[in-house]
This record gives structure tokens, sequence and C-alpha cells, in this order.
């Protein structure tokens, strides 16, 4: 299934070979998302049957600048979708939410503030989820029990325990999850190329892998500030500590909404943030799903603020993951391998700027960088290049499948999957591993120690104290309930 907005000429055009060469793949992989998409359009012209009509509930809509707002976007693109219901606990985020839903023909949306309330209706059968991370997990897990098919954005969850319980009951319901790790679909296919190149032994045994996701933002101490009018500030906070609602003079910091995120009370940074796509993507490329490291070690990090009211994520940091094969996984704010200029498919390095300068991989880089015995490779949303140019130009002898299909948007391949009982591309299993491993570095990060993880067991091994901090107590009523 393709979304609605991608089946006229000029939007397939854009997807032509041509265009996906531009983009800096290779002749041989282009032609194969070519194919894939051919296959999508095929499908999507059928007539929508009375089995692929989907009533759809949005789960924290958000602000028009939110993720929320960015997959019902793709969601509302599908054939056979309609939204009938909206929540949201900011009350102008969801009468925004209803207004635009209107525009773009679904009339009658029906808001609320209580997730529970939109799950009550029979028949809501999938819903998508883009509230802060500390409430992803019991809205997942209600709405698989009531019997809806979801699509909840990254991080999964806010905890390892979390994201056990997640993946307990959505394999108990058989329902269909989808996590938002969409650069396992999109991007051009830049993050699956380069994930099918490793797996196939392109660069030879990997030595190492740096998931550059950059440094954790700093506040200082943020005042207090009355409430906004339409918040709902208790449910907002739900199973979190009863605490202030924060907000700076200018507006830029907060504990509340998008800032959410550079606080360990309702999230993981960095590490679960832009972590949540990086390491996935490692843990792909490495044939992980599932699995783990062996070891977490953090090799630096500046020290958290110790304030009250202020952002409390390590601001720079490098947090190396051992595997039980040798293999080294460094998720690092910054200071990775200089890697200097590497090329395309083309044998050329990237040109920036109106002087049209080779652009080079430097330490900072937002990306993944894999380090093999027979070369290197990099890839990032903007471009994906290698240290040298057959690395990417000659064609794989075998397709090492790491998916059944070659879905190019993430959204489409979750619709598809609920039709017909196939696991999505980042299934509940891909996301709670992926996630875990994000947490690993958290733990990690927080005890300052080096840690030994049983992947099997999923339990730290020989630390009382770690294994304490892969769940979080909930403020009452609030229950993590399988």
């Amino acid at each position: 299934m393709l979304p609605r907005g991608t089946l006229s000429r000029r939007g397939f055009l854009s997807r032509s070979l041509a265009g996906l060469s531009a983009a800096g793949l290779p002749g041989w992989y282009a032609s194969q998302i070519v194919g894939a998409e051919e296959q999508q359009l095929a499908a999507a012209r059928n007539a929508v049957a009375a089995n692929d009509k989907f009533m759809m509930g949005a789960i924290g809509i958000g602000s028009p600048k939110s993720r929320g707002r960015a997959i019902y976007g793709e969601a509302k693109k599908i054939k056979g979708v309609s939204y009938v219901a909206a929540c949201d606990v900011d009350a102008s985020h969801l009468a925004n939410a209803q207004a635009f839903m209107k525009i773009d023909g679904f009339a009658d949306v029906k808001g609320y503030s209580d997730y529970r309330q939109l799950l009550d209706d029979k028949n809501i059968n999938a819903v998508t989820i883009a509230t802060p991370d500390h409430w992803h997990a019991l809205v997942a897990i209600e709405a698989l029990k009531r019997g809806k098919d979801v699509y909840c954005e990254k991080p999964l969850t806010l905890t390892i325990a979390e994201a056990q319980a997640v993946r307990k009951v959505a394999k108990a319901t058989g329902k269909t999850l989808q996590t938002g790790n969409q650069q396992r679909s999109e991007m051009n296919g830049m993050f699956r190329l380069a994930a099918e190149l490793v797996r196939s032994g392109r660069i030879g045994k990997i030595k190492t892998v740096e998931c550059r996701i950059g440094k954790n933002p700093v506040s200082g101490p943020i005042a207090e500030a009355p409430v906004p009018k339409g918040l709902d500030w208790e449910f907002w906070l739900g199973p979190t500590a009863q605490v202030p609602h924060l907000l700076s003079k200018d507006g830029k910091f907060t504990n509340c909404h998008y800032e959410f995120r550079w606080f360990y009370e309702y999230s993981g940074g960095k590490m679960t943030d832009w972590g949540a796509h990086h390491i996935d993507i490692a843990q792909w490329a490495l044939g992980m799903d599932g699995s783990g490291p062996v070891e977490i070690e953090v090799l630096k990090a500046t020290p958290p603020a110790k304030g009250k009211n202020e952002y409390n994520t390590h601001e720079d940091f490098q947090v190396q993951y051992t595997y039980a094969n040798g293999v080294k996984v460094i998720a690092m704010s910054g200071g990775g391998t200089n890697a200097g200029e590497m090329v395309n498919k083309d044998g050329k390095a990237p040109v920036v700027g109106k002087d049209a300068k080779p652009r080079v991989v430097g330490p900072d880089e937002n990306g993944v960088l894999f380090q093999g015995e027979g070369g290197n490779i990099f890839v990032s949303r903007g471009m994906i290049v290698a240290s040298d140019k057959k690395i990417l130009a000659e064609p794989l002898k075998e397709d090492p499948m790491l998916y059944d299909g070659r879905p190019t948007t993430h959204m489409a391949n979750f619709f598809d999957c609920i039709k017909s009982g196939k696991k999505p591309i980042s299934n509940v299993d891909v996301g709670s591993g992926s996630v875990i491993v994000c947490h690993l570095g958290v733990i990690a990060l927080r005890t300052g120690r080096k840690l030994k993880w049983d992947p099997a067991a999923e339990k730290f091994i020989g630390d009382d104290e770690a294994n304490a901090m892969m769940s979080r107590p909930y403020r009452s009523p609030w229950k993590l309930e399988v």
C-alpha cells in the first residue's frame, strides 16, 4: 500500500531511478526500491475493500510541530484511513487537531482529554500514539488490550520493564504494533542499504560502530510558572512524581511538551531520542534484533546538572556497548572518529556550500559510522558514503533479507501488516529490543560504572542497583499491569 499523495506521475517520477541516484544510491540498489514502489502503486490502485478500512484515533496529537501531527500526516494519506477521534491533555492542541482534521475531510472528529475514553470507542480499530515518552507504555498496553492495532512513536518505552511489558501484551493479544523507527523504511533506503552491506560482509568483520547522536542541551535553573490554561498538568505528569510546571521567562526552557526529553524523569535524553534511531540501525546491521550487548561502559561523560529545576541529562557522553562477538558499539554525543573525505557510489566526496568544497565526515557528524576490517561506511539522513566507491557501487550477490519486502513508507507498512498479519519492519520485538539497549546506556550513565548484561535473561549480572533501575515507581493510581 502506498500513500495517496505519491500516486501522481510527478510523485512517482520524483522517486525514479534518476532521483534516487541523485540522492546518492547506487543504481543496482535504486532499481530495487523503484521495483518495490511499482508493486505498491499497483496494489494501491485497487479499490479499498471493507476490511481495508481503518477507523483511527490519534493519542497525543500535540502541537503543529509535534511528531503526533507528523505521523497523523502520514497515516491520513493511506487509502481507507479515517480519523474519527483525537486525544490530548492540552485543550489548545486538541482543538487545533480537530480543526485541521476537519479541513482534511475527517468530519465530526471526537475530542478527548483521557485516552481511555477514546479507547472505549469500539469502532476505532487502530491508534497512533505520540504522547511524551513516560506515557507510551501505558497507552500502548491499554490500546492493545482493547483490541486496537498500535503505531507508537519512538522510544517505545521509558524503562526496560515497560519494554518487556509492551512486548508481552502485544504477543498475548496478537495485535499489530509498529514502532516509529522509520529509518528502517524511509530516508531513501540509505540506512537499509548500509545495514545490508554490513550484514553481507562488504566491509569485513565489524570492529566498531559509532552512533553519533548529539549533545543533550543544558538549561540552568528554570522558574516555576503557572500551568497554561487548558493544560491538564496532573494528567500530563501521570505516573511520574508530582512537580511544579516550569517555564523560563523567554519560553525557551520547560519541563513540558517537547523539552521533557531532557529530564530523566520523562525520557532518556539523546540516548532515547536520536539513540532510538541510530542504535536501532546498529542492532539491525549487526543481526542483533531481539538481543543486545553483554557489557556496557561509560567511556566519558560530563556530570549531569544537580539543580532541582533544570535539565538533568548528561550533556556530553560516550557509552560503549560490547557484544558477545567482540563488536563495540559506541553511542556518543560527539568526539568520534574523524573519517575525513569518504566517497559516494561515483568515487566522489559529497560537496557542500557555494564553494562546493568536499564534505568530510568529522567527529561530530550525526549518523552511524561502521568500521570494518575491510573498510568503512557512514550513513546519515543526508548521505551514504564509504572508504572506497566499490563498497557502494558493486551489487550484492545475494539479498541478505533483512525484511520480507522492501517498504518505503513506514506507516504504509503498518497498515499492510494489519491486513496481512505479517510482522511490521519495526515490530514489537524490534522496538522493545532497540529501546532496551538505549536504556542500558542511560543506566550506565546514571550509575557511572561498567555493567554486565545478560541479553537472553534481560537482566544485569551481579548488580542489584542496576536491576532496580530497570523499572521506576508509578504514582498512584497508575500501575504497569500486563
